[in-house]
């Protein structure tokens, strides 16, 4: 996610939040709280994929520390398997306990893209990750999953993406302050988010984002998300 927030404290270091104990064992809460429409964008995240995927595919999800669409996925298809890639240890660990009964169908790889089995994978995703990266490292990582996929499947990736323009990154990212208090955190610890996230994320526009996608090899990059200062599409490799 962008930034931990969970029972009103905020993580401004965004790298201690997912090493630090006690946040990550509070980390499944923040999501569906603080990200407009979680729940629903993983559904139509699991969608997506099944279109072009047979009932036992494979996938690939980057970034899978916390579980959460490695969840929501094995629920909504009960023969996939995934393989789910993240750097911190702790969030893997809570990745398998999120998982409960389906975690036997999850095989879970500390570490980078570069760590993911080769595939070929039927479908990928990248949630509330690629924010963390530069562009360069934006791009490298998209070509890297492209490579491990099949012709044709689909690749669902959703982040922070705000317009271009002088006045837009300072209004939406307000509106991202405004939702996190309407969802019940104090209003200085709301500022704060704002804060973190604007001075610690690599935040591109809608438009950057379907460059890179592009530019990786992908076809049709397709909006099918957003919520205020998050969006999320489907590409086909």
């Amino acid at each position: 996610m962008t930034c931990s927030i969970q029972q009103g404290n905020i993580v401004t270091d965004i790298q201690s939040a997912f090493a630090d104990p006690q946040m990550v064992a509070k980390y499944t809460e923040g999501p569906p709280r603080f990200v407009p429409g979680y729940n629903a964008m993983l559904s139509m995240a699991a969608i997506l994929l099944a279109e072009r995927s047979p009932e036992d595919a494979r996938i690939l999800a980057l970034g899978a520390g916390g579980g959460l669409e490695l969840r929501a996925f094995a629920q909504a298809q009960p023969r996939w398997t995934f393989d789910g890639v993240d750097p911190s240890a702790a969030m893997l660990n809570l990745a398998t306990q999120t998982l409960g009964p389906f975690a036997s169908r999850a095989h879970l790889h500390q570490g980078y893209i570069n760590d993911a089995p080769a595939g070929p994978f039927d479908g990928a995703t990248c949630l509330l990750t690629l924010h963390f990266v530069d562009v360069e490292e934006r791009r490298r990582i998209a070509s890297e999953i492209h490579r491990r996929l099949k012709p044709g499947a689909a690749f669902v990736a959703a982040h922070f993406s705000i317009p271009d323009g002088d006045d837009e990154r300072p209004r939406w990212l307000s509106r991202y302050s405004a939702f996190l208090a309407a969802s019940g955190v104090e209003p200085d610890k709301a500022a704060a988010a704002r804060q973190a996230v604007d001075g610690q994320l690599s935040i591109l526009s809608p438009a950057r984002d379907e460059a890179i996608l592009r530019d990786a090899g992908f076809t049709d990059p397709t909006l099918f998300y957003a919520g205020f200062t998050f969006r999320g599409w489907v590409a086909y490799a």
